[in-house]
């Protein structure tokens, strides 16, 4: 088995990536969704983040206030470490997540961890990789995406790219990096192209 990181920049088209690996065969874990999960109504973290940030955190039906959050942990008046402690909550049960989630496909060829914060926690994480791969685009097309797309404000898209990693800490990372502005066929091809070559691998072992 061949195990890959996959990670880019918020907005950076590291989603439409890891769909196309998808369609090829890869098993995917995705830590958007184990992160949704171990935060949803009856999720492990849940307790915790109120424990730890108040019941503000949560709405008035009991789920969590995901604006709110974002506002206290990558707003610009976010109180220092605020991110760190959710991180304390969220991280281990999350890596334990993903680790069922693998363990649920012994037979793939390559199994893609589709992790956004990849560089600020691969030397923390209970994974290594054969292959790390960001994907990219510059900042001003990534702020017009959210913007366009997510409902934000420039302002809080900004916020949101100030509090991850930046461009050169993720290459620094990755032996491949795939850029979201050229042609999606283009880009289709080069994932395609690092595909096989990851099957390929798997194959010699």
């Amino acid at each position: 088995m061949i195990r890959i990181g996959l990670t880019g920049g918020i907005a950076a088209g590291k989603s439409t990536v890891s769909a196309r690996l998808r369609e090829l065969g890869a098993a995917i874990v995705d830590y958007d969704a184990l992160a949704h999960a171990v935060v949803a109504p009856g999720g492990a973290a849940l307790p915790a983040i109120v424990a730890a940030f108040g019941p503000d955190a949560l709405t008035a039906d009991g789920t969590l206030d995901r604006a709110w959050m974002a506002g206290h942990v990558f707003g610009a008046h976010a109180e220092p470490g605020a991110r760190e402690r959710l991180d304390a909550i969220e991280h281990p049960l999350i890596y334990r997540a993903a680790a069922d989630v693998e363990s649920a496909h012994p037979d793939a060829a390559v199994v893609v961890h589709d992790v956004p914060l990849l560089a600020e926690v691969i030397d923390a994480m209970p994974f290594r990789f054969d292959h790390v791969v960001t994907v990219e685009a510059p900042e001003d097309v990534r702020i017009a995406r959210m913007t366009a797309t997510r409902g934000m404000t420039r302002g809080q898209a900004a916020d949101r790219i100030r509090h991850q990693s930046t461009r050169a800490e993720r290459e620094s990372i990755a032996d491949a990096v795939v850029d979201s502005t050229q042609p999606l066929e283009r880009m289709f091809e080069a994932v395609d192209r690092m595909y096989r070559q990851w099957e390929a691998e798997a194959a010699e072992r």
